[in-house]
């Protein structure tokens, strides 16, 4: 797999990571340990060098599994976990944000611990707080940077004066956004503002939550994605249409929609990484190989035309999540 730069603080990572949330949530939590390693040292052995985690993937008990998954092969890859969040016991989702300095630095100890390193490559605020001065955060991480416990600083659903802020502080490495043909609202904001300070773009969700691997066709009925509003109804109508129009670009070329997907995200910028998830060893093998895919400009607009930006119905976070993003 080729390697792309992050920003100008010496991370150069795999043009595709790992995100790992998964294999802590859903479908993850029904295998074993050794299956859930064992998807991640293929990720390994595949050329994957960016593993993304974060104290609230559990809470707590994805960056447990990240750290003895990836502890064979530490010098081979880049560790990102994040911070930002208020966890509280018994709790699964967040209950507030907090990146009040004092709680960075405990969050990055904890995260040092559960992971097994001594230092965390790429330290992300999870979410923006707004009762704290981003100059505040990025100043808490820069402490961190200069006693070696963070190698850089990242954000996270930040908006484009945020990431102003936060760089005149201390240098941003990456931010870390919703982005995929099925989400596309950084493309008018802060990917620009993202290219003219040389930050990298981490792209989560680049598959859409599995819409672009076909989830979208047959949810179970317990699934969370019921409740996010683009899943619903009319909106999941509509969508699944567009879906229907890319999987007839993908047959033409014997890909699948996903690894289309994923070739389309590649060829936004070769600062752009994407870091799908997935539980299963052959989804995984399908989206890396998404990464040999050469797409004309012809392909392009082929691809842009069968599910176009503005096309796309509703909202990607149901109102809860939705709170969480800086707007």
């Amino acid at each position: 797999m080729k390697m792309r730069k992050l920003g100008g603080q010496g991370l150069e990572v795999s043009e595709m990571g790992l995100g790992c949330m998964n294999l802590s949530l859903g479908t993850g939590l029904a295998m074993s340990e050794a299956e859930r390693i064992a998807v991640i040292d293929r990720a390994v052995g595949l050329g994957v060098t960016l593993f993304d985690t974060a104290e609230m993937y559990g809470p707590f008990t994805n960056e447990l599994l990240v750290g003895k998954a990836l502890r064979p092969h530490r010098e081979r890859v880049t560790i990102c976990t994040k911070f930002g969040f208020r966890i509280e016991p018994g709790e699964t989702r967040p209950m507030g944000v907090n990146s009040r300095p004092a709680h960075i630095r405990e969050v990055c100890e904890a995260s040092l611990q559960r992971l097994g390193i001594e230092t965390i490559d790429l330290f992300y605020q999870h979410r923006v707080d707004p009762e704290v001065p981003m100059e505040d955060v990025a100043g808490a991480v820069g402490d961190l940077v200069r006693e070696g416990k963070v190698r850089c600083f990242g954000l996270s659903e930040a908006s484009a004066a945020s990431i102003r802020r936060a760089h005149g502080a201390h240098p941003v490495s990456a931010l870390q956004t919703e982005y995929s043909l099925f989400t596309r609202e950084s493309e008018m904001s802060v990917l620009p503002v993202c290219r003219e300070l040389g930050i990298g773009f981490v792209a989560y969700s680049p598959l859409g939550r599995g819409f672009l691997g076909g989830a979208g066709k047959a949810l179970a009925a317990q699934d969370f994605r019921h409740n996010l509003p683009r899943w619903q109804g009319e909106a999941l109508e509509r969508n699944l249409s567009l879906y229907e129009q890319l999987a007839a670009i993908a047959a033409s070329k014997q890909k699948t929609v996903a690894q289309i997907s994923l070739a389309w995200l590649l060829h936004q910028g070769a600062d752009v990484v994407p870091i799908p998830g997935t539980t299963n060893p052959g989804r995984l093998e399908e989206n890396t190989a998404a990464a040999q895919i050469v797409l004309s400009a012809a392909d392009l607009a082929a691809i842009e035309a069968a599910m176009p930006a503005d096309q796309v119905i509703g909202e990607r976070y149901d109102t809860r999540g939705a709170a969480l993003l800086e707007r």
